[in-house]
């Protein structure tokens, strides 16, 4: 390379490298330049709300979802249970709580219970709160905490599934079947278990069965229909809350899987429990729990078991008005006439029979009114109902993800009111 052109390059490269040392010059002997932004303004600005939004907004909770207009899509795939706000709101500081900063940071709670990561509070307002409706037993039982019941899910099969044996246990379910147990029971590959489809139909005397009831999509009570000696079921009782169906018996099953989410509403506080007799199997999902995220969020049993303390209260013959079944029950009512009459109106769409019991709890007859409804297209031009009420901004799951017919769709119930009424109008025009 000529010498000429070495000595360039030279010049360039120091002159790029003192180019920092003359602007922090530059900003220090003229601090106020129009264009000059000072380190103390940098750090202003890395922590300053976006445009269009306020210093309180930016540092606010999210609220979830946005607002809908009569011109939006109206997402009733998920089981999205903001319909409890308004209950919420209007219950003052009855749920609110507030953790020192000092406190739950420990990754222990109680070491002497099988579930060692368990706040006791929490295990005190799940039995209260079971005792206090009367839907499930818990004396004899161990209560699990996990995050979500999705999580005590892939723990009872892991805890259900034999280590030596020479192939995975088969997991079933009868269809229509909730669509995340599939997609979860096969989500690790893992050499324990492995989904099996539709528990009318398998062949076997080894299994795992899982028994949803309340069913999720169609709201149907379901038992166990497979009767192996070898075959274990866990009982997903998400749904079986005054709100949706009335209480016929105190269930006793081995495994029992509970949530926040449906009960009360709390979703995001990703909590669920489960009721466990044996207490090895309760060991061994206590255990899958400690490998796959060390125990539970503290903060969140406890805000989980101020939130169930409140529903107690509401029953127990104190000064609480609020009742969280009574104005779940209400609401879910009303939802599903509007539903019955837009479905009738528009006469493209059909539902299954409305079914009724004697509820314990509220002590009179009661109907199923299910979180989900279990929608039918019967249009003879559509095959696809989810993809046809995609086509006018109703976004629902489809009947193939549940094992069924695509004809079908899952519609959540549970969403604000605003969507809801938006969706019920756009259902009845339909034709």
């Amino acid at each position: 390379m000529p010498l000429w052109r070495v000595f360039i390059f030279a010049s360039v490269a120091l002159n790029v490298a003192a180019l920092p040392l003359l602007l922090h010059q530059y900003i220090v002997s003229h601090p106020h330049h129009p264009g000059v932004v000072s380190p103390d303004q940098q750090q202003h600005h890395a922590y300053a709300p976006q445009p269009g939004t306020s210093g309180a907004a930016a540092s606010a909770p999210s609220t979830g979802k946005p607002a809908v207009t009569t011109d939006s899509v109206i997402n009733l795939d998920h089981g999205d249970p903001t319909m409890f706000e308004a209950f919420w709101r209007e219950t003052g500081d009855a749920a609110e709580l507030v953790i020192p900063g000092w406190q739950t940071m420990s990754y222990f709670s109680d070491v002497g219970n099988v579930c060692w990561f368990m706040e006791p509070l929490f295990d005190q307002q799940v039995r209260r709160l079971h005792r206090t409706v009367g839907n499930a037993a818990v004396d004899g039982y161990h209560v699990l905490v996990g995050t979500g019941s999705t999580q005590l899910f892939m723990a009872a099969l892991y805890a259900l599934s034999p280590a030596d044996a020479n192939q995975p246990t088969s997991v079933v379910s009868t269809a229509p079947y909730y669509s995340s147990y599939p997609a979860v029971t096969d989500f690790l590959r893992s050499g324990l278990f492995r989904w099996a489809g539709d528990a009318n139909s398998f062949v076997g005397d080894s299994y795992i069965e899982l028994v949803c009831s309340p069913n999720n999509p169609d709201g149907a009570i379901r038992d166990a229909v497979l009767s192996s000696g070898a075959g274990k079921a866990v009982h997903d009782l998400a749904y079986y809350w005054p709100q949706y169906t009335p209480i016929t018996r105190r269930a006793d099953h081995d495994i029992m899987l509970f949530t926040v989410s449906k009960s009360t509403g709390h979703a995001g506080t990703r909590i669920g429990w489960a009721l466990v007799k044996d207490r090895e199997v309760a060991r061994r999902m206590t255990k899958f729990v400690e490998l796959n995220t060390i125990g539970v969020s503290k903060d969140s049993q406890l805000r989980a078991a101020k939130v169930l303390s409140a529903v107690s209260d509401g029953y127990d013959g104190g000064a609480s008005r609020h009742r969280l079944f009574d104005f779940g029950r209400r609401k879910m009512v009303e939802r599903w006439r509007m539903l019955r009459e837009a479905a009738a109106a528009s006469g493209a769409f059909s539902l299954p029979e409305e079914t009724s019991g004697r509820c314990n709890f509220a002590n009179e007859t009661a109907a199923n009114n299910p979180a989900f409804a279990w929608l039918r297209c019967d249009r003879e031009d559509v095959e696809d109902c989810a993809g046809f009420l995609r086509g006018h901004k109703i976004l629902t799951r489809s009947g193939n993800q549940f094992g069924a017919d695509p004809r079908y769709v899952r519609v959540s119930m549970l969403d604000r009111d605003d969507a809801y009424d938006i969706f019920i109008s756009r259902l009845a025009s339909l034709k």
